[in-house]
């Protein structure tokens, strides 16, 4: 069963490569994704590293929680799920689950005054 671990504060310049080769001495590594910013493709700053099973990724985080890597201390711990955070429904601005399915009517502003 692959376990996805969140890894934090890692130095800017961190590869795939590199999370891969550090955390292959705790066990197989299943997958490696640094998360990079969409706009400018530099690293944001953490990854996840999924390990192949509980017992390699209990052992990744008590090699790699605190380790020092580039005058940096990570922070590992298990990951956890992504919430659904709402968000837009529909193209055209509905928040949450509300489900509006079109534009939303044009309403002018500045009440009822008229100059």
């Amino acid at each position: 069963m692959d376990v996805k671990l969140y890894v934090g504060n890692l130095p800017f310049a961190t590869t795939e490569d590199d999370l891969r080769t550090l955390f292959a001495q705790a066990g197989k590594v299943a997958a490696v994704d640094v998360v990079r910013d969409r706009d400018s493709g530099q690293s944001r700053g953490f990854a996840f590293v999924t390990m192949s099973t509980q017992g390699d990724a209990q052992k990744a985080i008590s090699m790699f929680n605190a380790f020092s890597m580039k005058d940096r201390e990570l922070k590992v711990s298990v990951a956890n799920p992504r919430e659904d955070r709402g968000g837009y429904v529909s193209r055209y601005g509905a928040f949450g689950s509300s489900g509006s399915s079109g534009p939303r009517p044009h309403r002018p502003r500045g009440g009822s005054r008229r100059h």
